[in-house]
């Protein structure tokens, strides 16, 4: 893998697509350059995969059973409006292509296509999207808001799940504090955890990373100190 390819490591890819032998084509073509490559064989499974898998970018064919993938298309924009949906399809119809275009897909492939060539605009769009998905914390440290994971100058942090957690909850409201309840349902959910807990909990944290990375408003909650 070269250095471009490498921007693509961390991401998740969801395609889309009923024709068997074009599914396994480009799943051997391209899987082992991401991070996850799921396959999905109508509009209906891909929309369920989407939700739970939450991917970086859609692949999806038109022509499908049961929800074709421009349907799918109208129904992933009202969950993310901004998500990369590049199409593959047999279709020249320009109604087809018109219709895709005014629902926001971002690139159309024509069948038979070269996976080199979607390769190739799958760096492109990585380069894109890896600009907005790092986090930096401070001078030293820096956050992936697709992976959870943290880096201290570019090295990875060896952190837990729930502190991946954490620190992305504090994130996904940066400029307010967290509050104390808020942090604890999120965290442990059915569990009745006391402040001596959560506080025990982010001291931990504190010294795998900064005692200055997390501050303390009393009485309050968290937040990230800038």
């Amino acid at each position: 893998m070269n250095n471009d390819e490498s921007v693509l490591k961390e991401l998740k890819i969801l395609f889309v697509e009923d024709e068997v032998n074009i599914s396994k084509l480009l799943k051997d073509a391209l899987s082992d350059y991401f991070y996850s490559f799921t396959v999905a064989s109508d509009g209906i499974e891909g929309l369920e995969k989407f939700k739970n898998i939450n991917p970086d970018i859609v692949i999806t064919d038109i022509m499908m059973p049961n929800l074709d993938g421009l349907e799918m298309t109208k129904e992933i924009r009202t969950i993310n409006e901004d998500i990369p949906i590049i199409v593959l399809s047999a279709f020249s119809d320009k109604e087809k292509l018109l219709k895709a275009i005014d629902i926001g897909i971002t690139k159309y492939f024509i069948k038979p296509f070269d996976p080199e060539e979607v390769l190739e605009y799958l760096i492109f769009i990585a380069n894109k999207l890896n600009k907005n998905r790092i986090i930096c914390l401070n001078e030293d440290f820096s956050f992936d808001t697709n992976t959870n994971n943290l880096f201290e100058n570019e090295k990875l942090v060896n952190i837990t799940k729930r502190e991946k957690k954490f620190i992305s909850l504090l994130l996904s409201d940066r400029n307010n504090i967290t509050s104390t309840e808020s942090i604890k349902s999120s965290l442990w959910e059915e569990e009745n955890v006391t402040d001596e807990r959560l506080r025990t909990f982010v001291k931990r944290l504190r010294a795998k990373t900064d005692k200055e990375l997390i501050k303390n408003i009393s009485g309050q909650g968290y937040i990230i100190n800038k």
